[in-house]
């Protein structure tokens, strides 16, 4: 690929740029493993479930896509809800307390293939921004040291106070690219997940590349990615 035919460039954070993916995985691992334990009949959480109700999503929408695959109805609740409340919310920010802890005990580095990429393009000019379903990206980009390369970040909180849809809906990676003040035409998306590909499938981007931390280049590619690397210094 060409960079100079485009002027942005917008990351997922979690499997994108850092291995952030890898603690959110565990902490879903040990909510539903510990959650399912309470319904028998359902069957029990496994990795495959993760790539197919909650990687890429906000958080409470992949808590209640996960419910809903085992056929598990919860009332909503809100973002207020306590760590024990049988809600959706509730269930989410229980997995986001696991994740926080997670995050502060182990850190977290950049992929180094992400960096070198992101250090290129920020040397080159390219506009850069973050755009992550998760809550948690700034204080993510923050501990991984690269939080300087990116003046624009829409994230789940972002999301939230402006109510802007979240992935598989475009909207994020649309605002992003209207802070950065390029066209969408002009800007590159680059996802791992198949609700983010989806999402910039769906917002006519330049280019939408697919990064396969686990879900498969078919599958990304069916998602809508116009190309899928196994890391992002094939990119450089």
């Amino acid at each position: 690929m060409n960079w100079n035919d485009f002027d942005a460039a917008l990351f997922d954070l979690d499997g994108v740029l850092t291995p952030t993916a890898e603690l959110h995985q565990r902490a879903w691992f040990e909510l539903f493993t510990e959650y399912l334990a309470t319904h028998p009949s359902a069957p029990a959480y496994t990795q495959a479930d993760y790539f197919a109700h909650v990687d890429g999503r906000p958080r409470y929408d992949g808590v209640a896509a996960m419910l809903a695959s085992r056929g598990i109805e919860l009332p909503w609740g809100t973002p207020a809800d306590s760590l024990d409340a049988d809600t959706v919310c509730g269930l989410g920010n229980r997995k986001n307390q696991q994740f926080e802890e997670l995050l502060a005990r182990d850190g977290i580095l950049p992929y180094p293939g992400s960096l070198k990429l992101v250090e290129q393009l920020h040397a080159a000019g390219t506009k850069l921004a973050v755009v992550s379903s998760s809550r948690n990206a700034v204080e993510v980009l923050r501990i991984a040291r690269i939080d300087h390369f990116f003046p624009v970040v829409v994230d789940g909180k972002v999301a939230e106070d402006d109510n802007v849809r979240g992935k598989p809906a475009p909207d994020m990676f649309l605002k992003a690219a209207a802070r950065l003040g390029v066209e969408p035409a002009r800007a590159v998306v680059l996802e791992d997940a198949v609700s983010g590909v989806q999402s910039g499938a769906a917002g006519d981007f330049g280019l939408v590349v697919g990064v396969d931390r686990g879900a498969g280049h078919q599958v990304l590619t069916q998602a809508g990615a116009n190309l899928v690397v196994d890391d992002l210094e094939e990119l450089l």
